[in-house]
């Protein structure tokens, strides 16, 4: 996605803020741009420039949610073992390996952004209020906006109980100074992030999870992602268990330990092929689905894994645990978990779609289990905590809840590993249609077709069996540390320290499973995975600097290969501009519209024969080129009227344009082109292009360039004029005769605007923290004089 904004960076020293590279053109806000005047976007390139990717987060991970224990006052060994646990969370380093590097980094700040909320809330107002500014303008630049949105949603209801034992308590004012400080640093850090969020949000409204501009297909949100787009990733209610036991719905979507001899499904079609069945293993899982997940997603790189000994202190300080912190953390579990549930427990997650601010912007509903997996240790190690303050409790007492949440845990633990299958199916819901597909295949031999598909069960049995025996373990000897600690067979720190190693070698040896040495390679084989076919090779060959390819030997419109080396018409990203998505919807996902292709220059398309596996690369002739002159307009009342009319249409000849441009188009004066008219592009760079033109009378002109009005402006011989949409997604203007030069320059007021703000913002965030660390000084002083 960034192949032609970093190789304008190189040339330049900046990228640009438009690409063409795919969807035909889109702004670049959301793949890769510079923030110079941001101070967040240069604490984030230090950190990457230091340390290399992914220890940098892996480090962010582990430094912020310390920070956050020792600020829960938390014994500094038991705030150690509490930092690995969030960091080693399974998600997080499944995201990793998955390459979503800015959710990662999004998640990283959650911890101390908690942190400076508690000490503003507890009084230490200044240095909480300048610690939030700084680590939420981390967070906003992370440009993750739906975990920062469920980071919000988590903060919302941790200030609200406040607001209300404030209230109860009859201490409001401590509270709502806080609540000032902390509503200032959110002001600046906004501020810091003002052309982030701007562009952005400006942009979101013209994107895939803005309002549509269709009516007449009833499937089409009107405002949002559709709810099947947004629930695509939902959490099986039956998932949540993965907490405890993370293979219990076979791990990942993977086949890697079905293609081990020692496999009930390798034994049972080894029976079958006679000899190695990987090759029907793999067949059988890519035709039928028959993998080890067996879950409600399409697919999924591996659980939510909390820890096992994290469970268990979780129940535990579910147990113990009296402070109002533990209600936050239980009320906020509960509705993200229902959340993460989507179309699988769709009463709370639809009144949050339909009712809820931006809820619709978001997809993969299950992420925010990320939140979860933070509050999950909170309580774990505030449960050791408040077990350790003196007089709190009796040792008979701790001794006793300890030993139920062991029951609890342990016990569902030990339950699965001995009768699994009275407890989960270990059926994916298409199994029927499985066994159905396998009885064809085995030419209607059902008891074999039964018996294959009752080895696969077995395998993902056998799967979630290991795993809940080793939970078990991993519980036994964390009881066992913590009886010997309360009944003062063992030193505290000692304990501690164990617990924590413990913890590490249970997440660690998770973890390995989805981030290992297979992820990573040699930097010369990174350099060298796009290897240009020969098509690839001919296409490039082309010096015309802006055409459009086809590239139909891949899913087009899901993948971003095609754009290492061509301005595609498909592409890759989770948010196209809308208008965009709406033509691919209409003219491409059914059959191909030649005329839509024409209409956006593609000049090539690029095909494989299914026999020999050879591609091949046509030339479209017809391809209308960067830009030319059109006989007639064609007004439309709508864009439905206008997305029919370019069904069927002669794009070199006729524009199709909305009614509401009418008053731009003076047709009286616009005749049809001359034979000697003629325009062409002169100079090309994704956000400014140059377009010389020669007509004898005013004409209609059509750019073979997308729509956004966000920010393109034109200029006739360095004089702005207006310009208006064609064929449902083109730029089109009216040129008056003559000789003239037009240039077409992505100028948006939401970027440079926003660079300005964010110069403000800071400078007034690093005066903030100065002001916050000169008066702990000060204060530090005043506590050593006293003494």
């Amino acid at each position: 996605m960034q192949k032609e904004i970093m190789d304008y960076k190189e040339k330049d020293g900046k990228g640009p803020l438009w690409t063409n590279q795919m969807f035909g053109g889109m702004p670049a806000y959301q793949i890769w741009v510079q923030y110079p005047m941001n101070i967040a976007s240069h604490g984030i390139n230090l950190i990457k420039t230091v340390l290399p990717d992914p220890v940098d987060v892996v480090l962010l991970y582990l430094l912020g949610a310390y920070l956050l224990f020792c600020t829960l006052k938390i014994n500094p060994f038991l705030a150690a073992a509490g930092a690995i646990a969030f960091a080693f969370t399974s998600y997080n380093f499944i995201i990793i390996a998955a390459g979503h590097s800015n959710k990662a980094l999004a998640i990283a700040f959650c911890a101390p952004i908690l942190a400076s909320v508690i000490m503003s809330m507890r009084g230490r107002y200044l240095l909480g209020g300048s610690l939030f500014a700084l680590f939420m303008a981390l967070e906003i630049r992370a440009n993750h906006i739906q975990m920062t949105y469920y980071l919000a949603i988590a903060l919302l209801i941790f200030i609200g109980i406040e607001i209300y034992h404030a209230f109860k308590d009859k201490r409001f004012a401590i509270v709502g100074k806080g609540l000032g400080y902390l509503a200032a640093g959110a002001v600046i850090a906004l501020m810091v992030n003002a052309g982030t969020m701007w562009t952005t949000y400006e942009y979101g409204e013209q994107s895939n999870r803005g309002k549509s501009n269709l009516t007449t297909d009833k499937a089409e949100e009107k405002n949002g992602l559709s709810k099947e787009y947004a629930y695509g990733w939902s959490q099986g209610v039956g998932e949540s268990f993965t907490f405890l036991i993370p293979n219990l719905y076979g791990g990942a979507t993977s086949i890697d330990e079905l293609v081990k001899p020692e496999s009930n499904l390798y034994k049972s079609l080894a029976e079958v092929t006679g000899g190695d069945p990987t090759g029907a293993i793999q067949q059988l899982a890519g035709q039928l689905g028959m993998q080890q997940y067996w879950g409600e997603k399409p697919g999924t790189s591996g659980p939510y894994y909390f820890g096992a000994i994290i469970c268990f202190l979780f129940v535990f300080g579910l147990l113990i645990v009296r402070s109002r912190i533990k209600w936050w953390i239980l009320g906020t579990t509960i509705l993200f978990m229902l959340l993460s549930f989507g179309r699988n427990f769709p009463l709370i997650s639809d009144l949050f779609f339909e009712y809820f601010p931006l809820y619709n912007k978001f997809r993969a509903v299950e992420s925010i289990l990320a939140i979860v997996g933070l509050l999950f240790p909170i309580l774990a190690f505030l449960a050791l905590r408040e077990a350790q303050t003196e007089g709190k409790y009796e040792q008979k007492e701790l001794v006793k809840k300890l030993t139920m949440a062991a029951a609890i845990t342990g016990g569902f633990a030990l339950l699965v590993a001995i009768m699994p299958t009275a407890l989960f199916s270990f059926t994916s819901a298409n199994h029927p249609q499985i066994v159905q597909a396998l009885t064809q295949i085995m030419e209607n031999n059902t008891a074999m077709a039964q018996k294959i598909a009752n080895a696969l069960i077995a395998d993902r049995v056998d799967i979630a069996r290991a795993d809940a025996l080793r939970t078990v373990l991993f519980i036994a000897l964390a009881y066992g540390l913590l009886w010997a600690l309360f009944t003062k067979k063992m030193n505290m720190q000692f304990v501690y320290v164990l617990i924590g190693i413990l913890v590490l070698v249970d997440l660690w040896q998770v973890d390995r499973r989805y981030l290992n040495k297979d992820n990573f390679a040699s930097k010369s084989d990174l350099e060298n995975h796009f290897q240009a076919r020969d098509v690839d090779t001919f296409i490039l060959a082309d010096k015309d600097p802006n055409f459009r390819v086809m590239d139909l030997t891949i899913s087009t419109f899901q993948d971003a290969s095609a754009s290492q080396f061509h301005k595609t018409v498909g592409g890759y990203h989770a948010a196209k501009l809308k208008r965009y998505q709406e033509l691919i919807d209409k003219q491409f996902s059914k059959s191909i519209n030649q005329d839509a292709l024409d209409m956006l220059n593609t000049k090539y398309v690029i095909t494989q024969d299914r026999q020999t596996g050879a591609y091949k690369m046509s030339r479209n002739n017809t391809a209308a080129g960067n830009a030319w002159f059109v006989q007639k307009i064609e007004f439309a009342k709508d864009a439905d009227e206008e997305m029919k009319a370019i069904n069927s249409f002669d794009p070199k000849r006729e524009a199709i344009v909305d009614q509401r441009y009418k008053g731009l188009i003076d047709l009286k004066k616009v005749g049809p082109g001359a034979p000697t008219s003629m325009i062409k592009l002169d100079s090309y760079h994704p956000d400014h292009l140059v377009y010389s033109y020669s007509s004898p009378n005013d004409a209609v002109a059509v750019f073979s360039e997308i729509y956004y009005d966000k920010g393109w402006n034109m200029y006739v011989d360095k004089v702005k004029k207006p310009y208006f949409r064609a064929d449902y997604v083109l730029r089109a203007a009216q040129l008056e005769a003559g000789n003239h030069t037009v240039e077409f320059k992505f100028e948006p007021t939401s970027y440079y605007m926003g660079e300005k703000v964010s110069m403000a913002g800071s400078i007034l965030l690093i005066a903030f923290l100065g002001f916050a660390v000169y008066s702990e000084k000060r204060k530090d002083k005043v506590r050593v004089a006293q003494a």
